[in-house]
């Protein structure tokens, strides 16, 4: 057992702890207030943080409550690890409160356990067990913590304009070995009117399969059932939202035309692209009911993620060029090309060499359909937190991290570190 390793397994019950702690905090985007762009509680996830990093010695920065940082030692940083505090809503089929840490035979239970407050905990225990350890750096080492991941990353970009980001980085949100290409992605808001009376809520957040649709007529009331996945990995979710348009069979256009646009089963968007949709994923993710001007209208998202060789521009061209045709409004797009880092990079490199060195598995780097946070930052990369083949139900109910994958994160990235700016 390495000094790092054998430092970490000594202070895991203040990991857990502290990862508790976060959990607690409900810090899913909400109405800007002062000085709280993204709500009062992502603000009081970074304030935790931030205080929690004082504690062990290190200095901080607070970018009015967009993100903050935490630097190893005086030197300009040469590496940042970009993690996030910010989660999506918690949705149903909880087996416990997704807010209070379950602790069961090894395994950590609560929204944010794996999609990021335990990896960012992992990260602030790496550096601590450095420092503590006395290690020497002969480069500079900093720690992000964002509060909008998951709803567009607008808190790094506001971060940035302040404290340029270094040039190497990388960041626990994804998969190991290394993520060096994302594909691009789409989020389209789209509107037309009903012509029908009905009541449909389905949905939460745009990047997950909505795992549930409830529909209400004056006469009648069904709740339609499928299952959650992350919108890059469609397959492993069922569509409650396509589920309700194929059983459907009224007589409003917009909800005819959405039934031709997104069969149930597609993932991939096949009507939509045809013969060229190999590598897409496509979902509709939020659909509801509106009243606007004694009319009732739906509004609804799409999630799009498109491989190499393909652009945002043409992409959506083609799926807003579809749902025009079919009399639905698009009211907002945003998008972003796809991401790729040299494998070859001494960057990339060091990481697959640490990663082979403590796991004892072979380095490989991948495409993921995911869009991780460093897909917006050049030269970016993601290293962890999930192992292959894991899962961590990321974005599902029962979100987890085991306590030997916590621990297991914190000492690859110790040992990144060393070997970065050692």
């Amino acid at each position: 057992m390495t000094e790092i390793r054998k430092y970490l397994e000594n202070h895991k019950e203040e990991m857990i702890e502290f990862l508790a702690e976060l959990i607690s905090i409900r810090s899913v985007q909400e109405d800007s207030v002062e000085n709280c762009p993204f709500g009062r509680n992502s603000a009081k996830a970074l304030e935790i943080m931030l205080d929690k990093c004082k504690e062990y010695g290190f200095s901080v920065e607070n970018v009015e409550n967009y993100a903050g940082s935490a630097d190893f030692n005086n030197l300009a940083p040469a590496l940042a690890i970009l993690s996030h505090l910010d989660v999506v809503p918690e949705g149903i089929g909880w087996s416990s409160d997704p807010y209070v840490l379950k602790r069961e035979d090894g395994v950590l239970t609560g929204r944010g356990t794996i999609d990021d407050k335990g990896p960012a905990v992992a990260s602030l225990f790496a550096m601590r067990a450095l420092r503590e350890l006395n290690i020497p750096l002969k480069k500079g080492v900093r720690l992000v913590f964002g509060t909008n991941e998951e709803n567009g990353g607008d808190d790094i970009e506001q971060y940035s304009k302040k404290f340029p980001l270094p040039p190497m980085v990388f960041t626990p949100d994804g998969e190991y070995p290394v993520i060096n290409g994302e594909k691009g992605m789409l989020r389209i808001y789209f509107s037309a009117e009903l012509g029908e009376k009905l009541e449909i809520t389905a949905g939460e957040v745009i990047n997950a399969v909505p795992m549930s649709c409830s529909v209400k007529s004056s006469t009648s009331a069904t709740l339609y059932e499928g299952k959650s996945a992350h919108a890059s990995t469609p397959e492993k979710g069922e569509n409650a939202i396509t589920k309700f348009l194929a059983d459907y069979n009224g007589s409003s256009a917009a909800l005819n035309s959405l039934k031709q646009i997104f069969q149930h089963g597609d993932v991939e968007g096949k009507s939509i692209f045809g013969e060229n949709s190999a590598d897409f994923t496509c979902v509709i993710s939020l659909l509801k009911t509106v009243e606007k001007s004694k009319k009732t209208y739906i509004v609804g998202g799409i999630d799009v993620r498109f491989p190499f060789g393909r652009t945002k521009d043409e992409v959506s061209g083609i799926i807003c060029g579809k749902l025009e045709s079919a009399g639905i409004t698009i009211d907002s797009l945003m998008g972003v090309n796809p991401h790729y880092t040299d494998e070859n990079s001494d960057f990339v490199q060091s990481l697959l060499r640490v990663y082979e060195r403590v796991t004892g598995k072979k380095g490989r780097c991948i495409t993921i359909g995911g869009g991780t946070y460093v897909h917006d930052i050049e030269g970016g990369v993601a290293f962890g937190a999930e192992y292959e083949g894991g899962s961590g139900n990321m974005h599902g109910p029962d979100e987890f991290i085991t306590e030997e994958s916590l621990l297991l994160n914190a000492e690859i990235m110790a040992e990144a570190i060393k070997e970065i700016c050692g």
